[in-house]
């Protein structure tokens, strides 16, 4: 189905059956099933495990700004541009670090769809990379990564912080098709929020992934945080897997790395709500790669009016990403961890102007430029950490990306 405007008599486009109404002189609604198709270099998309948005265009970007004045200078856009419209979103992505730009804009359309977004065949049948990588760089180094881990753990003993995430990256020289990538990471993992965001004006770069943590939704009064920290592969033997994943169940030192994040979540959001259910402790959630400790927190809005993108603000960065203390773990990562996160780490989704939006946290993700691919991925450090076992999670959370790039077997011989 393509984008399509609304009616002139009703200023609606015409609605079908279980479809989302989507106001807004450039918005439609579709089925599930029509979201995917119609994709193409240069648009946007955010599928989550049960809606999907898909945007074309830039009717108005976000200016330049520091951290703090981005929720109003995002209110001051969305009201300029999509009042009246609510479900004509603001989009994009937000960088880990603040002083970076974040990437936010209003679509000249948008195309909302009810359900998970649908697998294609005819493009998920295809591979997004049609030949081998010419040149594969690391940053830092496996060795060089080891020693961030072990210099980690040394502050952490002396008391200097708790938790810390180090991160590497995983640069590839070669062409990667954006529609079939995104394509094939919704068919692998539905239950994830599946991205694809343009990086400039030009559509030359885009940030694509495939996130398994929900940062921040909202609906009206009624927000929900599914906060991951501690993680191990998965393995392709059955008996090994479920051993695995009880294993990671009843770790000590994951318990402790989750609860650090958990109640961080707990924290920020309370003040901000009239009532909040968080669980006692964390359940297991399986990814086609990782187990990972998830704990959903629910609750209810003192102000229904409060926007998403301000909440999911306000939790960034978790320590799922960064580390406890917050100050501490940043300056240990601005110092060692040896490349700039840029996107990876951030958040990524989309705010309405009713203050309802989705925002996931930007892991299990690539920057894809026109002739490279850069991969990202992070283990969580705490007292017990091995590094040698942190180096192979990262290299296990890379393989998201690389199977989904066709690339499984480099998955194997990762540096």
């Amino acid at each position: 189905m393509p984008f399509a405007s609304p009616s002139p008599e009703t200023g609606h486009p015409h609605r079908r059956q279980n479809a989302l109404p989507i106001p807004g002189r450039s918005s439609a609604t579709a089925t599930s099933s029509a979201l995917l198709p119609e994709f193409r270099d240069g648009d946007a998309c955010f599928a989550s495990p049960t809606a999907s948005l898909h945007a074309r265009g830039i009717e108005a970007a976000l200016p330049a700004c520091t951290r703090g004045d981005l929720p109003d200078l995002a209110a001051e856009l969305l009201d300029r541009h999509a009042r009246g419209r609510r479900f004509l979103p603001l989009i994009g992505a937000i960088p880990f670090a603040d002083e970076a730009a974040p990437r936010l804009w209003i679509p000249e359309q948008a195309l909302f769809a009810p359900g998970r977004a649908r697998r294609v065949a005819s493009i998920a049948a295809c591979s997004a990379v049609n030949v081998a990588p010419t040149r594969t760089v690391a940053l830092p180094t496996p060795a060089r990564y080891v020693d961030n881990v072990a210099h980690a753990l040394a502050r952490i003993e002396a008391g200097a912080l708790d938790k810390v995430v180090m991160s590497r990256a995983l640069t590839l020289d070669l062409c990667v098709d954006v529609p079939r990538l995104l394509a094939a990471l919704i068919e692998r993992n539905p239950e994830a929020y599946s991205f694809a965001m343009t990086l400039d004006d030009a559509g030359s770069g885009c940030l694509v992934g495939s996130s398994p943590e929900l940062l921040l939704s909202k609906r009206g009064e009624c927000i929900a945080s599914n906060p991951l920290a501690g993680s191990i592969p998965r393995s392709p033997d059955p008996v090994e897997d479920a051993r695995r994943a009880q294993a990671l169940l009843h770790s000590a030192k994951d318990q402790r790395e989750h609860a650090h994040v958990a109640e961080a979540v707990a924290d920020t959001l309370a003040p901000w709500c009239r009532s909040l259910s968080v669980p006692t402790g964390p359940e297991l959630r399986a990814t086609p790669t990782m187990w990972h400790l998830s704990t959903r927190i629910d609750g209810v809005l003192r102000d229904p009016h409060t926007p998403s993108i301000a909440l999911a603000l306000a939790l960034h960065p978790t320590p799922a990403v960064c580390g406890h203390p917050t100050r501490e773990a940043r300056a240990l990562i601005d110092a060692i961890e040896g490349f700039p996160r840029g996107m990876f780490t951030g958040l990524v989704g989309w705010c309405d102007a009713g203050g309802d939006g989705e925002w996931a946290v930007s892991i299990r993700c690539a920057e894809i430029a026109e002739e490279r691919a850069t991969l990202y991925a992070g283990a969580g450090i705490v007292a017990g950490s091995d590094p040698q076992a942190e180096l192979a999670e990262t290299r296990a959370k890379m393989a998201t990306m690389l199977q989904a790039m066709g690339l499984s077997h480099l998955a194997e011989t990762l540096p």
